[in-house]
């Protein structure tokens, strides 16, 4: 018995995983293809200008890896606008509540990811396709 214990014990300890997740240094968004650390700095509605674009995925917990219009803190659809008299290759603001946006600075610039491809391929491929069909239903 004392064997079949010390075994089963060996065992777990031997053949289990440790499950981990990365920690964030710090919030961010991705827009245009660069990093915005978003900062607690609020903005009023005032200096809000346009809407830009929008949270669009999550960044991968255990990776680490993200594309597109990414936020490890906010979740998929909160806007992001530019900053009057501020340029968008500086900072943005991000809608954080009804009536409030934060500052997010550039960081850096984004890194590649195969998936962001598909923004420019997908829109090609479909043109050509159209323009073959269109060329096909001319000929008969």
């Amino acid at each position: 018995m004392k064997k079949t214990v010390s075994f089963f014990i060996i065992f777990i300890f031997a053949f289990t995983s440790s499950i981990q997740a990365l920690s964030w240094a710090f919030p961010f968004v991705v827009w245009d293809g660069n990093v915005y650390e978003v900062k607690q700095e609020k903005l009023g509605e005032k200096e809000i200008g346009e809407w830009i674009g929008e949270v669009k995925t999550r960044p991968n917990d255990m990776t680490g890896e993200y594309y597109g219009n990414a936020s490890n803190a906010y979740p998929k659809g909160t806007p992001y606008y530019k900053i009057n008299n501020i340029p968008t290759e500086k900072a943005i603001a991000v809608k954080v509540s009804e009536n409030g946006w934060q500052k997010a600075i550039y960081s850096h610039e984004a890194p590649f990811h195969w998936l962001d491809l598909l923004q420019i391929i997908i829109p090609i491929v479909i043109f050509i396709s159209i323009a073959i069909l269109i060329g096909l239903r001319i000929k008969k």
